[in-house]
């Protein structure tokens, strides 16, 4: 009888003691799974996670996806990397709504009076090769000076619009008519008024039909497909191999999408009326684009040693549009919307050039170690210099579409 009961206060104790244990291994392992989910330093790292060894502490490693998703809102060295690009794509989703909702197409015709306003917006050239064809019905007309009269009162801003002054409407319709009819006095209305329907007619036929707007929803399409792909992509690499071997990928591919689409208005707009050079152009850029996010899809590229290759064939990309620039200033030189529209892509080649060079030498956490890891590191640079470019971009595409709605061919 005692044996037995010496046998259960021992049962007992045991079980005590395996309680007591299982009780302080939950701690450890709470603590072992915070640790888990807690901020890491750069030796801490896998070999994929390792991308810049001048950035010390602070990073993700290995996360569920939850945390991960949640990390977008607390600190770490990826925080602002998240951030300035995906603020980005907000601002030019807005843009793109703005450009879609309040950037004027065509102008329509709504009478005789309103003709003025939209002659702001008329294919001069094509206007003057009619008038100097001159009206059928115009030999018949009893007296020039009435007609003149007739239009001036009509058309009463006319002779003051800036692009209609340079070919002297009136002056060319005085041209087409005979000289016997100058100095006639007989006046007929109706024959006026026929004269005012029939200049409207042949105008109206003329005037700007909506220019193509593919190619600025293009770049715009780009540059958000870039900034969300980079904004995603810095959130999330940090869960696995796998899904950081994607992210890398379509990161580089939006980067390339960005860079090719650019060109895309400036070709375009500037190259309409030159369909070999604009086809030529536009071929060459997009065979570049397709063949850069082809060579980024090979493993290889993502390695840390090819960072400096990765930023050069970027550079390249964007280079290469100097050429057709170039000849945009030869053929527009006397435009004022050629050397605006430049003045707009030279700033906006400024801001990608210094973010890729940021970018390739890590400044300026190279220069002071550990001292960047949360904010002011190259990266974060490189971000916020690529959207100064993108919006730059934006406005230079806006002077594009006013210069050619304006001007056609």
């Amino acid at each position: 009888m005692a044996g037995e009961e010496a046998e259960r206060l021992a049962a007992s104790a045991a079980a005590a003691w395996g309680e007591a244990e299982e009780g302080e291994g939950k701690p450890g392992a709470g603590a072992k799974k915070r640790k888990r989910y807690g901020l890491v330093e750069y030796r801490a790292l896998p070999g994929y996670l390792r991308d810049n060894e001048y950035i010390h502490r602070h990073y993700r490693c290995e996360w569920p996806l939850p945390q991960v998703l949640l990390s977008a809102f607390s600190i770490h060295n990826e925080t602002l990397n998240v951030w300035t690009h995906l603020i980005g794509f907000f601002i030019f989703l807005a843009l793109t709504i703005y450009t879609a909702t309040q950037v004027p197409n065509v102008v329509d015709i709504q009478s005789l009076q309103h003709l003025p306003d939209v002659l702001r917006n008329a294919d001069i050239h094509k206007i003057q090769a009619e008038l100097l064809s001159c009206l059928p019905s115009l030999p018949h007309l009893p007296d020039l000076q009435n007609l003149k009269d007739e239009l001036k009162s009509s058309w009463n801003s006319m002779e003051v619009l800036p692009s209609l002054s340079r070919w002297h409407l009136l002056e060319l319709l005085s041209n087409c008519l005979p000289q016997r009819f100058s100095h006639t006095n007989e006046t007929s209305l109706s024959v006026l008024q026929s004269m005012k329907e029939e200049i409207a007619n042949m105008i109206a036929p003329q005037l700007i039909r909506p220019i193509a707007r593919w190619p600025f929803y293009a770049f715009l399409g780009g540059a958000m497909f870039c900034l969300f792909a980079s904004s995603t992509c810095h959130l999330l690499s940090c869960h696995s191999r796998r899904l950081a071997y994607i992210m890398l990928r379509l990161d580089y591919a939006g980067i390339a999408a960005l860079i090719a689409t650019s060109f895309y208005p400036p070709v375009y707009y500037s190259f309409m009326c030159y369909p070999f050079f604009c086809n030529l152009y536009l071929s060459f850029i997009t065979i570049l684009g397709v063949a850069t996010i082809a060579f980024s899809l090979l493993p290889v590229f993502q390695n840390p040693e090819f960072r400096t290759i990765r930023a050069w064939l970027f550079f390249g990309m964007g280079a290469s549009g100097v050429i057709p620039v170039l000849h945009k200033l030869v053929l527009f030189w006397h435009q004022p919307e050629a050397l605006h529209t430049t003045g707009y892509e030279v700033l906006m080649g400024l801001f990608y050039g210094l973010g890729a060079l940021v970018y390739a030498t890590r400044v300026p956490e190279r220069w002071m170690p550990g001292k960047f890891d949360i904010a002011g590191h190259s990266h974060q640079l490189f971000h916020v210099l690529v959207v100064a470019g993108a919006y730059t971009h934006y406005h230079a595409g806006l002077l594009y579409l006013k210069w050619r709605d304006l001007q056609g061919c």
